[in-house]
């Protein structure tokens, strides 16, 4: 089985008149998935790869009856695209920009309380469920289908992850790129739940980085209510404090977001924390197994 995104996601690329938007509807398509519509404003009536191109999200919905989004709009406008999709009552938002000004994404997450959509992002790779739909820029052939999950906060580094998992025989349910960004739609927490609830998910491997305490909240709770074994890796363990590595959110602050608070957390909590990242791929299969 899977989360959030399967054989009957109806998916609408916003943004996919651009050059990014055009080139990954290609590569979705290509795997499978139902890219049922586009959107860009002032361009409908057009076709990207065979996709009908719409002004709104609105008439994407109303039009082809899409139910997630994949977007790819230049960061002063992506906000305004997360919120016109929640508005327009898609179920699953991927948000791939990078970028987004912090306050912008603060008007967005306080848009959706209430809503029913849920946000994956933004700044992430996106979500693939393995042989049923691919929603993001992530390399479609190094995943299998199987059931260990993987959730992450660095994009490359969950196709390092999913790539050792595949050579270890280990197929994926969904992998998500939650984004390394401060603000984003869905915590480790949020999709750890509903894995717990998902029979095709026996195991996850969840990949952190330093900075903020998302990890710490996240072995808490698998330590409380996340029956299921967990594997991790926390990505950022020589980084000097005070210097951002790469990601918005990825920064040593104020004591806070160390690598090895994350990992005492982690262990404490029952995961096996793998040292380094090499070794994920067996540790992987040595405790879930085949």
């Amino acid at each position: 089985m899977s989360i959030l995104v399967d054989q009957n996601s109806r998916v609408v690329v916003q943004g996919i008149t651009g050059k990014e938007g055009t080139f990954h509807t290609k590569q979705m398509l290509a795997y499978g998935t139902v890219v049922a519509a586009g959107v860009t404003p002032g361009k409908g009536g057009q076709k990207v790869e065979g996709v009908p191109v719409y002004d709104t999200v609105e008439e994407a919905v109303r039009r082809e009856g899409v139910n997630v989004s994949c977007i790819f709009v230049p960061p002063p406008f992506a906000a305004d695209a997360v919120m016109e999709a929640a508005a327009a009552g898609v179920e699953v938002i991927v948000c791939i920009t990078e970028g987004i000004p912090v306050l912008d994404m603060v008007k967005a997450a306080d848009f959706l309380k209430g809503k029913s959509s849920v946000l994956i992002g933004p700044n992430c790779p996106g979500i693939i469920s393995p042989g049923k739909a691919k929603v993001g820029i992530m390399p479609g052939p190094i995943h299998k289908e199987g059931d260990i999950a993987v959730i992450s906060r660095s994009g490359t580094l969950t196709y390092e992850v999913v790539d050792q998992l595949t050579g270890a025989g280990l197929g994926q349910s969904t992998c998500i790129g939650i984004g390394g960004d401060p603000i984003i739609g869905s915590s480790f927490i949020d999709l750890l739940k509903r894995f717990k609830e998902d029979e095709g998910t026996r195991g996850v491997v969840m990949i952190g980085e330093i900075g903020g305490s998302a990890e710490e909240e996240a072995a808490q709770y698998i330590r409380e209510a996340f029956p299921k074994p967990v594997v991790s890796f926390i990505a950022g363990q020589t980084a000097p404090p005070g210097r951002r590595m790469g990601h918005a959110g990825a920064i040593i602050s104020g004591g806070q977001g160390k690598a090895e608070d994350k990992i005492a957390a982690l262990r404490a909590a029952g995961i096996t924390v793998v040292g380094d990242l090499p070794d994920l791929g067996q540790t992987a299969l040595e405790v879930f197994g085949r």
